[in-house]
Parts: C-alpha cells; structure tokens; sequence
C-alpha cells in the first residue's frame, strides 16, 4: 500500500505598497477633468453643432407604388416655395432619400418625377401630388411620396 503525503497549500500574500495607489488615482482624476476642460475649450463638446458646421434640416422620405413597394431610381425635386433654392435627387434601393436643407422656417415642395423612369414590366406608375413640408429649426421631417 502506497503512502500518500499530505500537502499543505500556503497563501503567500503580496506586499502592498499603499503609496502608489492612492497617487495612480489622483493621476487619473486629474486627466478626466484637464480632458474635460480641453473638449469645452475646443468646441467638441457642443453636441448641437460639432466641428463648427452650420445647423441644418433634413428632408428624409421614401417613395412608394401603387401597390406599396418602395421605387428605386425615381427622380426627387425639392424646392422653396419662398427661394429660388432647388434640390434634385434619386431614390436609393429602398426607395429612400434624404436632402440637407437650411434651418429655419420654412416651407419646402417635394416631388416624384417620373420622367425618363422605366418602371418594371406591367407597372403603370402616375407622379402623385406635391408634398409640403414644413420646418421650424434644425430637425429631421420623414415623408412619403405616394405613386399612383
């Protein structure tokens, strides 16, 4: 029969230096508030205008068939009914689209245009109406252009 031995297993414990650890904090308090202070003094902390560029609105919608699938490749136009400001733009592949206008108030027109578009086969599509979109500030409006 085999002896087994008998093992005690010790804890060696570590020293503590207790000088280093409050200080390490102290270093790390102090750049969290000069950080703080530098993202103020340069303007990144300004979270309704960063890097300095100009407030503006944003026109996002999508357009939509008949039958109520968005259209890719359909011709957009934008336009102040007060400025001579026009935008034209297209419909992405989920029939989307987005403009940048001033902020501000004022009033926009938005159109689909359909022509020079080639539908798919046994589609008939017909512009819809204009849509006017109204914006007091800096904000984003979602519409929908509806195709007969």
């Amino acid at each position: 029969m085999k002896k087994r031995r008998k093992t005690a297993i010790t804890r060696k414990r570590l020293p503590v230096r207790e000088s280093s650890f409050p200080g390490n904090s102290c270093k790390i308090l102090i750049i969290i508030i000069v950080a703080g202070f530098a993202s103020l003094s340069f303007g990144f902390g300004d979270a309704n205008h960063p890097h300095g560029e100009e407030p503006y609105a944003l026109i996002f919608g999508t357009v939509w068939s008949a039958d109520g699938r968005p259209l890719y490749g359909v011709r957009v136009k934008i336009r102040a009914e007060a400025k001579k400001a026009h935008w034209e733009l297209y419909s992405d592949h989920s029939g989307e689209f987005a403009q940048r206008v001033p902020a501000g108030k004022a009033d926009y027109l938005v159109t689909a245009d359909l022509k020079g578009y080639k539908p798919r086969a046994g589609i008939h599509l017909q512009g819809g109406a204009e849509v006017t979109v109204h914006v007091e500030n800096d904000e984003r409006i979602d519409i929908g252009l509806h195709l007969k």
